[in-house]
């Protein structure tokens, strides 16, 4: 069995290279993630606490298996996905998860104004932001940082080898897993974990 189908199901391939032809720079990712890349996002989330999970651009869910994998109730895990097609996929793929079709951009939107909606014990993002300014990075993650609860974290898939959001002070700060060499191509996890929590270290190597 080739590298490609032993990590990525076949029948994914065919939908998201379509959806890439479409709009590459919305899609961001060359491949669908592998699944040691997305097995090592979901051991950095802060899954432990109690509370609901937040997914933004899921895709066709490997990062959704990934969270059921390691034990998560689909019942606590909420996935936004900007792609009609996708979302309806995912929705069909795991009927107990809370799959909407929306942006994960603006949350505000999507979910509604952040004193009226859930805190989450984590989010996982795999929405490409690298053509946005990185002020508006920051300030996009900062109002993430809003709907997580006290200890929650925010992970990220990115090729990128330098953080794709840079550290607040006062709001959040930046850490990154080892690079995940299987993965096409090769990247790593970004964390980002509230400034001043204690377990915020960076484990890179």
């Amino acid at each position: 069995m080739s590298r490609t189908t032993s990590q990525t199901p076949e029948s994914d391939w065919l939908p998201f290279l379509a959806n890439w032809v479409r709009s590459p720079i919305k899609m961001g990712a060359i491949a669908p993630s592998s699944r040691a890349y997305c097995s090592m996002m979901v051991s950095h989330a802060t899954t432990d606490l109690d509370g609901p999970i937040l997914e933004l651009g899921p895709g066709l869910g490997v990062v959704t298996r990934a969270l059921l994998t390691h034990g998560v109730a689909p019942e606590r895990i909420t996935s936004i996905e900007y792609e009609g097609d996708f979302a309806r996929k995912l929705q069909q793929r795991f009927p107990k998860v809370n799959v909407i079709h929306g942006d994960g951009l603006d949350l505000d939107k999507t979910l509604g104004p952040v004193d009226s909606a859930p805190k989450y014990a984590a989010i996982l993002f795999a929405i490409p932001i690298v053509n946005m300014p990185h002020a508006r990075r920051q300030d996009l993650f900062a109002r993430y940082f809003e709907r997580l609860l006290p200890g929650g974290n925010l992970t990220q898939l990115s090729y990128m080898v330098t953080p794709p959001v840079r550290s607040l002070p006062g709001v959040f700060k930046t850490s990154s897993s080892k690079r995940v060499w299987s993965n096409i191509p090769p990247a790593r996890v970004w964390i980002y974990h509230a400034d001043g929590d204690e377990r915020c270290e960076d484990m890179a190597a």
